[in-house]
C-alpha cells in the first residue's frame, strides 16, 4: 500500500481553512436573513450620572450651564499657591571628581540631585547650602546653589 502524499500538518490547515471558509458563508447567510436594524435600536443616550441607556434623557432634569463656568486650561502659574523659591539643605553627597552629588532639602527631607555647572560657590559634604529647585530630566534639579552664611 503506497503511504498519503499529504502529511497529517498539511490536512489540518486544508481542514481549517474549509472550516472557516463554511463559517464565513454561514455569517454572510444569516446577515442576509436577519434583515436590517433600524437607527433606533443602534441610538443610545447618556443620563444625568454619565451612564449609557436605551431610552432619552428626562427633559425635566436638563441643568443650564454658564459658559463662563467651564474651564479648559491649566490654572495659570499666578493663580497656583506660591511655593518658597529660596531652600535650605545639607550636602549629603558630593563627587568632586564627577561633578554631581545630592542636597536634603531640610523642609521636606527630599533628596534633591545637584550638579557642578548650577553651583555658586564651591560645596563639600555636610555643607549648609541655600538653593533653588527646577524641575529636571529624572527629577527636581538644585541650581543657584550656595553656602548658607
Amino acid at each position: 500500500m503506497a503511504k498519503s502524499k499529504e502529511s497529517w500538518n498539511k490536512k489540518e490547515v486544508r481542514n481549517k481553512k474549509e472550516k472557516k471558509r463554511k463559517d464565513k458563508e454561514n455569517k454572510k447567510l444569516e446577515r442576509k436573513e436577519g434583515g436590517k436594524t433600524s437607527l433606533d435600536d443602534m441610538i443610545a443616550y447618556v443620563d444625568e450620572n454619565g451612564m449609557i441607556t436605551s431610552t432619552p434623557p428626562d427633559p425635566t432634569k436638563k441643568v443650564e450651564i454658564e459658559l463662563e463656568d467651564i474651564a479648559i486650561s491649566v490654572p495659570k502659574a499666578s493663580e497656583l499657591e506660591p511655593e518658597d523659591l529660596l531652600r535650605r539643605g545639607i550636602v549629603t553627597f558630593f563627587n568632586e571628581s564627577k561633578g554631581y552629588g545630592f542636597i536634603r532639602d531640610l523642609k521636606s527631607e527630599q533628596s534633591i540631585f545637584v550638579h557642578v555647572n548650577d553651583l555658586i560657590d564651591t560645596i563639600k559634604e555636610n555643607n549648609k547650602v541655600v538653593f533653588e529647585v527646577q524641575k529636571g530630566a529624572k527629577g527636581p534639579v538644585a541650581v543657584k546653589v550656595k553656602i548658607d552664611r
